[in-house]
């Protein structure tokens, strides 16, 4: 079975090839500049040049703020990209497993989501994302999965992770958000997560991939600065308002994970233990 991966220079995209490749998979990983997912016939032309068994749809518009006032753009790359995508799978007779965000809940509950429970985006970006999720399901009923995450961090790309550990080595006070929840998740973890479903026959629907657990943006800074040898007490507590920002937040976005048990695999583990890997260090 040959792997298309989309977006595969993106933080996910990048954890997905090489793990693929460390795998000695027959993978084929196209970034941006290989495959614009917004262009109709240049995905056709990959479908038929690659001839892909399975697809990993890592390729998303990502940025929240700018989404409100761009959503044409971010609809495109997130619900019309991966409509096409299922589209073309169905055609084909290959798989899809597309990626998504915890951003399609509204974050108004402190207890976890379970991955039926109704979606109810804030913001544009979390609407554009699950009409890409609805396209995916509604298409490929079968032979598509909608795989959500959240609160990415990796070695490749930026991410809030990468930002502390940067502030950490330096000094003063570091304000930072203390009032959004949610679930730090090493794209590495992800990336594994993603190829299991991928072996896995029969395997279709919604999964959570997120490290488990809980924390606020808050918490895991203090455990950056920990585990990297500064002194957690340099983070100050702030209001999410404090930053201020054109796109509403969801408050609280922690995602169940029932769907592994029922899968017969291997729930993720806690994000702390996934971070201190992710930074070298002993937990």
């Amino acid at each position: 079975m040959r792997w298309l991966v989309t977006g595969a220079t993106g933080l996910l995209g990048h954890e997905v090839t090489a793990a693929l490749a460390a795998r000695g998979a027959d993978a084929v990983g196209l970034c941006r500049r290989d495959l614009d997912v917004t262009d109709p016939a240049a995905l056709a032309t990959a479908f038929t040049r690659y001839r892909p068994g399975l697809v990993v749809n890592c390729a998303a518009y990502t940025a929240v703020d700018a989404a409100e006032t761009a959503a044409d753009l971010a609809y495109r790359v997130n619900a019309d990209a991966p409509r096409r995508l299922a589209g073309l799978c169905a055609r084909h007779g290959a798989r899809l497993l597309h990626v998504s965000t915890d951003y399609v809940f509204p974050g108004d509950t402190d207890t976890p989501y379970p991955e039926d429970h109704p979606t109810a985006p804030r913001n544009v970006y979390g609407r554009s994302k699950r009409a890409g999720e609805r396209a995916v399901l509604d298409l490929l009923p079968r032979h598509g999965a909608v795989v959500r995450t959240a609160w990415l961090h990796g070695e490749h790309g930026p991410s809030f992770v990468r930002a502390m550990t940067g502030r950490a080595r330096g000094r003063g006070p570091v304000d930072v958000v203390a009032d959004l929840v949610g679930q730090p998740t090493w794209a590495a973890d992800v990336a594994q997560a993603l190829i299991i479903l991928g072996e896995a026959p029969g395997t279709s629907g919604v999964f959570h991939a997120t490290n488990a657990g809980r924390a606020t943006w808050y918490e895991l800074a203090r455990e950056v600065f920990r585990l990297t040898g500064a002194d957690p007490d340099r983070v100050r507590p702030v209001s999410a308002g404090a930053f201020g920002g054109r796109a509403p937040r969801p408050r609280c976005t922690v995602l169940g994970h029932d769907r592994w048990h029922e899968a017969g695999i291997p729930a993720p583990r806690p994000w702390r233990e996934a971070l201190a890997e992710a930074l070298g260090r002993p937990g």
